[in-house]
């Protein structure tokens, strides 16, 4: 079979799964549909908000298919008569067994980690977060459990100290698409092989909620860093803090840095104020603060902060 002959429905919605949607449609693949997310209603103004992938698929002409129940007999009658081979999945929906059993050569999906680690929704932050040195991408065809089928292809990365989740996510991103492209072909000319997941490494991920992105000053600086590293630029760590009148503000955390300093002797959310330099206690020592982002202000380097701010505590 040619890869213009081959019909392929592509599941996704964020900016993740455009890289692999556009390689897809740039080296001649037939995406005979596009699946996405249905537009959202959101700010002051009630504007709909589409998805990444919507926009892309829509600038190219291909048809878009948005359900609002991905078990409506409706759309199941549509994809039906799509009569497509391939159903390719990236970040996008579980998808019941009546859409995912449905093409001939079955349903992959490409999912940021090395799994069976970090199966879930935010494998790339919770890797990050949880301080690992390495991650990557795994292909796999899906079954009934999440994230547990029979892995196609697998590629690692490092993770630098200097990484955080926007720098790793545009790197797995396109490393991504290169994997989609080449999974599409071993499925084409038959050189495609598979194996089971190992057992006993299974890490969750699950999604990120408010809830984990507050930072709790009583852990270790290393905890609190690669927390900060794990969640920047978005959604981004976060604090309240206290000036000496007693008034608190929130702010997000952007960017960290592990000092050392006042080790032994730190004390949780208490301030350092050094010149024009910020340092916050964890349990076992001083992380200094480098940018910042005030509740309802801008993004700014600690130095710009402090000529309008005075915190003395962290909350």
């Amino acid at each position: 079979m040619d890869k213009s002959d081959l019909r392929i429905v592509f599941f996704g919605t964020p900016e993740f799964a455009v890289a692999s949607l556009d390689r897809l449609v740039s080296e001649g693949f037939d995406v005979a549909a596009v699946v996405t997310m249905p537009d959202k209603i959101a700010g002051r103004g009630h504007k709909l908000l589409e998805s990444d992938v919507k926009k892309y698929a829509v600038a190219k002409g291909l048809p878009v298919l948005q359900p609002e129940k991905l078990k409506s007999p409706e759309f199941i009658d549509q994809l039906r008569n799509i009569n497509a081979d391939l159903f390719i999945v990236i970040a996008f929906r579980m998808l019941p067994e009546t859409v995912w059993a449905m093409p001939r050569l079955g349903t992959f999906n490409l999912h940021g980690s090395l799994l069976p680690k970090y199966r879930g929704a935010a494998p790339i932050n919770r890797a990050i977060m949880n301080g690992e040195t390495e991650t990557g991408i795994t292909t796999f065809f899906l079954k009934h459990e999440i994230d547990t089928g029979d892995m196609i292809e697998q590629r690692s990365t490092p993770i630098s100290d200097d990484d955080n989740v926007g720098t790793v996510h545009d790197r797995l991103m396109e490393m991504g698409a290169d994997m989609v492209v080449s999974t599409v072909n071993s499925i084409l000319d038959g050189s495609l092989s598979t194996r089971p997941q190992p057992e006993g490494e299974f890490i969750a991920a699950p999604k990120i909620f408010k809830e984990d992105c507050r930072i709790d000053w009583t852990r270790d600086a290393v905890t609190v860093h690669n927390q900060v590293r794990g969640l920047s630029p978005y959604p981004a760590a976060f604090t309240t803090f206290e000036d000496k009148e007693g008034r608190r503000f929130d702010a997000k955390i952007f960017l960290t840095a592990l000092t050392g300093r006042d080790a032994g002797n730190s004390v949780p959310g208490e301030i350092v104020i050094d010149g024009k330099r910020m340092y916050i206690g964890a349990s076992d020592s001083q992380v200094e603060i480098l940018s910042l982002q005030p509740a309802g202000k801008k993004r700014m380097g600690t130095s710009a902060f402090l000529l309008g701010y005075h915190p003395v505590k962290a909350l």
